[in-house]
Formats: structure tokens, C-alpha cells, sequence
């Protein structure tokens, strides 16, 4: 199940709204709930036709997303990561945890999300979220950054 470009839209479109209204990611999505995750999932090829700053505005009005004060851009000291690169860290990294089971990939990527590993991605300050696919896997299965 590798580059599946729904699951890459969805995290980019999940890491968009987190900017726009300053949501930890993992906050952000218990907001959305499974639901809509599974939605924008399945129709990722039509949300994809429109301008993702006017789907992420339809998807945070229609669920009153509030704003938060959860700002890693603002935070960043360095060149800030643009939203297309941590949505495709997240793709691979739940690519890899989920493996062929494409059934329950929403429900592994909730548990990603909510997991420990998104403090980790959206510390814009540190170099994580540019290594290995591989790298970040490791870590994710033993649980913290691995020295």
C-alpha cells in the first residue's frame, strides 16, 4: 500500500487545518472525529480537485474547529516545513504501521496521531521529521526517538 495519495491528502489536509487554527494534530482530530477523517479519506480525489485552503475552510466552519494556541510555525526557528511534507511524513509513516491492512488504515491513523510520535513531527525545531521513513517507523514501534 504504498503511496496511496488519499491517505497523503488526508494528513496534508489534517496538517493545513492544524496550522490555520493552531490544533495539535493530535487534538485536531478528535475534533473531526472518525467519521470525517474516513470521508476525507474516501473521497480524497474529489477534495483534491479544489483548493485545499478552500476545503480545509469548508471542513473547520461545518465542524466549528475553534482556534487553539498550538502555533509550531510561529514556534519554528528554522525553515518551516510546508504542509505537503509533513502530510507525506505521516502517509509513509502509517503506510508502514498499517502494512496490507487497508480496512482498518483510518483507525491506524487516529492512533498515530493521538500516539506520542505527533509531539515529535511537529517539533519543527529538531531534524525528526526528515529522516528515513524507515528511522521514524523504528521509533514508532519502540515508542520514543531513538538515540
Amino acid at each position: 500500500m504504498k503511496n496511496n495519495s488519499a491517505l497523503f491528502y488526508t494528513c496534508s489536509l489534517i496538517e493545513f487545518i492544524g496550522r490555520q487554527q493552531k490544533q495539535r494534530r493530535s487534538e485536531l482530530i478528535q475534533l473531526m472525529g472518525k467519521e470525517t477523517i474516513d470521508r476525507i479519506y474516501c473521497y480524497a480525489d474529489v477534495f483534491h480537485c479544489e483548493p485545499i485552503e478552500k476545503t480545509a475552510d469548508d471542513f473547520i466552519v461545518n465542524l466549528s474547529i475553534p482556534k487553539g494556541h498550538f502555533d509550531n510555525v510561529a514556534d519554528c526557528r528554522y525553515t518551516v516545513p510546508d504542509y505537503w511534507t509533513i502530510g507525506e511524513v505521516y502517509e509513509r509513516l502509517i503506510e508502514d504501521v498499517a502494512g496490507d491492512d487497508e480496512e482498518h488504515i483510518i483507525d491506524c491513523l487516529m492512533e498515530i496521531y493521538a500516539s506520542w510520535i505527533d509531539a515529535a513531527i511537529s517539533n519543527y525545531n529538531t531534524d525528526f521529521y526528515y529522516q528515513s521513513r524507515d528511522y521514524i517507523y523504528e521509533c514508532y514501534k519502540a515508542g520514543t526517538v531513538i538515540e
